[in-house]
């Protein structure tokens, strides 16, 4: 069989990921914080762009009241940024009139320039409270501080403190006898009397191996002073319940602990264990550096009068605009053939940034005022009204693919007049009902919640129980599905949910 060679035309479709289209996918999926992040990288690397000053930040530059008034904002008309016509400076306007030795002022300390504003900074200044940087300690800090204030042996300090490296966010001791000798190389009772100085420390009960012990240890804080803390008995029962009835504590055999500490009535055994609920759970949760994480919409939803508004947060995003010397020496025909490769492809650049900016805002704009539009008895209402809602929906209503719905809604926020919400909130599965309309699984969650609450905290509802009674409602749901949503809404089941007090 001869093998030969042929030469065919052949037509065909496909979708060919362009670098713009690819720069646009990406941007769409960033949040506000990552845009910002990319766009001041962008700024840093392409020397077309610029970045346009609002009328405010000039007039707070030059001291002047600069701002547009209302009626002048009415009247601006808008400019291209791409298209600005800015003057060059000339020679005698940029160096000639500047005096560079007082421009250089600030910056060069080694007196060749006299005058105050080349003094050395002044102490009180340096000392100022804005600049001091300054962070709250945490559970290590503050158990090396006071372990350094106690007149110990070195060897007992070395391993007092590989022990407080071991100790987690909570306060426990996450390691044991054998793992303490072999990293600080000392014998058992140096141990011992490590252990009992660093459990000696503030706050009680901290490196405990268990949560029985840490309980035990800060009842035997309290009964240190009694006067202070309560009865001596009441301290006595519960560090008794705490040490040698665990099991039954764990599991509420309040009937039994009744029994063993004697009491005739189960109400007489509350004293006892309101003393145990009052202890800690999670002795160093006190200290913990949790860093307040601060969110920042990206669309404001207001109504006025019976219509919702829809407004794009741009606050924080740099205005960007060609640079009109670089686009000038474009449009000359001097310019060396290198630079001028590179000054296009910077422009070409620039221009699908902007451009891919501002479809971004265009779908984010699209998608909220589509989510807007389902949403509304939800917005008017409440939650009992949230309707459920698929990517496919708003991709048909605003002719865009669900992929791309589901970049838009990722990592962004909407705020509306029911609070702030992600806005893959709005988006869940539905549930069938009697009355024909599908009920969003977000209402089927708030509606268990109002059950679990109003039932009676001595008889708590099961799962079949709430399944039957949202039955009756009309929600047609099955009991692995009532366990499901309460599960996701952290409520324990109906046996530790009750409560014999």
């Amino acid at each position: 069989m001869a093998l030969e060679q042929k030469l065919r035309l052949k037509l065909a479709q496909r979708l060919v990921m362009t670098p713009s289209l690819q720069q646009a996918i990406k941007l769409l999926q960033l949040s506000r914080l990552e845009l910002e992040e990319t766009l001041a990288q962008e700024i840093l690397e392409n020397p077309l762009l610029d970045v346009e000053e609002s009328p405010e930040e000039v007039a707070a530059e030059t001291g002047e009241d600069n701002a547009p008034t209302e009626e002048g904002k009415a009247e601006e008309a808008p400019v291209d940024a791409a298209t600005e016509d800015e003057p060059l400076p000339s020679a005698e306007e940029t160096y000639e009139d500047i005096d560079v030795e007082a421009f250089f002022a600030d910056y060069l300390g080694d007196g060749r320039v006299e005058g105050p504003s080349m003094a050395a900074p002044s102490l009180e200044q340096d000392n100022r409270l804005e600049n001091v940087v300054s962070t709250a300690g945490g559970l290590s800090e503050h158990l090396q501080w006071q372990l350094h204030l106690l007149n110990l042996r070195p060897q007992i300090i070395e391993v007092c403190e590989f022990i407080i490296g071991n100790l987690d966010e909570d306060g426990f001791l996450r390691a044991n006898d054998e793992e303490i000798i072999r990293g600080t190389g000392c014998d058992g009772a140096c141990i011992v009397e490590a252990l009992a100085v660093v459990r000696s420390l503030d706050p009680p009960g901290i490196a405990a191996a268990s949560l029985q012990e840490c309980l035990a240890a800060q009842i035997e804080h309290l009964m240190m002073d009694t006067a202070e803390n309560g009865d001596e008995e009441l301290l006595h029962k519960a560090h008794l319940v705490i040490t040698e009835h665990w099991d039954e504590l764990l599991h509420q055999k309040w009937e039994a602990l009744a029994e063993i500490l004697g009491y005739a009535e189960l109400a007489e055994i509350k004293p006892v264990l309101d003393v145990i609920q009052g202890l800690e759970l999670k002795p160093g949760r006190i200290f913990r550096q949790d860093n307040n994480q601060y969110i920042e919409p990206d669309v404001y939803v207001r109504k006025l009068e019976e219509e919702y508004t829809i407004t794009l947060n741009d606050d924080g995003l740099p205005r960007l605009r060609i640079n009109s010397r670089y686009q000038r020496m474009l449009e000359g025909k001097d310019l060396d053939p290198k630079a001028n490769e590179f000054l296009r492809d910077k422009m070409r650049s620039a221009m699908w940034l902007m451009k891919s900016i501002d479809q971004r805002q265009r779908t984010i704009y699209k998608v909220a005022k589509s989510i807007v539009s389902f949403q509304k008895d939800f917005l008017d209402h409440g939650i009992e009204h949230l309707r459920p809602m698929v990517l496919r929906q708003v991709a048909e209503d605003i002719g865009m693919h669900e992929s791309t719905i589901s970049r838009v809604v990722s990592n962004k926020y909407m705020y509306t007049p029911r609070g702030l919400f992600p806005m893959k909130y709005f988006f869940h599965s539905g549930v069938d009902s009697a009355r024909g309309e599908n009920v969003s699984s977000m209402v089927v969650k708030e509606r268990i919640r109002k059950v679990v609450e109003a039932e009676d905290p001595a008889r708590p509802l099961s799962d079949s129980k709430i399944m039957r009674m949202l039955q009756k409602e009309g929600i047609r749901l099955a009991r692995r599905t009532v366990a499901k949503y309460r599960e996701e809404m952290m409520i324990p089941s109906s046996d530790k949910r009750k409560k014999v007090f």
